[in-house]
C-alpha cells in the first residue's frame, strides 16, 4: 500500500467519525496523525481529499455490490445490498458522501471528476446486474442511472428523516419495479 493509500485510510476513518463539514484541513490533519502540507501534497486541496474518500467509500460499496450480484436471485442480491447501504455503521460514511455531493454542486472545477467517481463508476456494474436479470442493453442502461439515482435518494430521505420502516418500504416498492416491471 502506498504512502497516499495509508494517509487516505486514516483521513476516511477521521471523517467518518467526524464529517467534514466543521473541520479545516488542519483539523482533518491532526485527526489523520499528518500535517496539512501532507494533504496537499498527496491530494492537492481539501476538495481533493474529499473526493478521495468518497472515491474509496464508494469503491468499497461497489465490491460489496459484485461480491453480492454472483447471487442467482437478483432481487435478493438487490435486498442484501439495500441492507448493507443503510446499515446503522454505515450512516457516518453516507452522511460524508452527501457532504461532499453537495459541495461538488458549488465547486465546478473539481466536481467532473468527482462525478466520475460517484456516478459513472457506479453505471457499468449495475447495468451488467439488470442485462442479467433480463433487460435489454438500452433498458438496462437506463435502469440502472435510475436505480443509483433512487437508492441515493432513499439513502437520503433515511438519514434525515431516520424513518427506516417507511424507507425499507420504499426500497422494496422500487426493487420489485426494477427487476419485475
Amino acid at each position: 500500500m502506498s504512502p497516499a493509500d495509508v494517509l487516505l485510510d486514516r483521513c476516511v476513518e477521521f471523517l467518518r467519525a467526524n464529517g467534514f463539514r466543521d473541520n479545516s484541513l488542519r483539523q482533518i490533519a491532526a485527526g489523520a496523525g499528518t500535517s496539512h502540507r501532507m494533504l496537499i501534497y498527496h491530494f492537492g486541496s481539501r476538495e481533493g481529499l474529499l473526493a478521495a474518500v468518497v472515491g474509496r467509500v464508494e469503491a468499497e460499496q461497489r465490491t460489496a455490490l459484485a461480491a453480492l450480484t454472483s447471487a442467482s436471485e437478483k432481487a435478493e442480491s438487490a435486498e442484501a445490498f439495500w441492507r448493507r447501504v443503510t446499515s446503522p455503521g454505515l450512516a457516518p460514511a453516507e452522511r460524508l458522501f452527501f457532504e461532499v455531493y453537495a459541495l461538488a454542486l458549488h465547486s465546478p472545477d473539481w466536481a467532473a471528476d468527482f462525478g466520475g467517481a460517484v456516478v459513472d463508476a457506479w453505471l457499468p456494474p449495475l447495468t451488467e446486474l439488470l442485462a442479467a436479470a433480463g433487460h435489454s442493453p438500452e433498458e438496462a442502461s437506463a435502469r440502472a442511472r435510475l436505480a443509483l439515482a433512487t437508492t441515493r435518494g432513499l439513502i437520503l430521505d433515511l438519514l434525515l428523516t431516520g424513518d427506516r420502516e417507511a424507507v425499507d418500504a420504499a426500497a422494496a416498492a422500487f426493487q420489485r419495479m426494477l427487476f419485475d416491471g
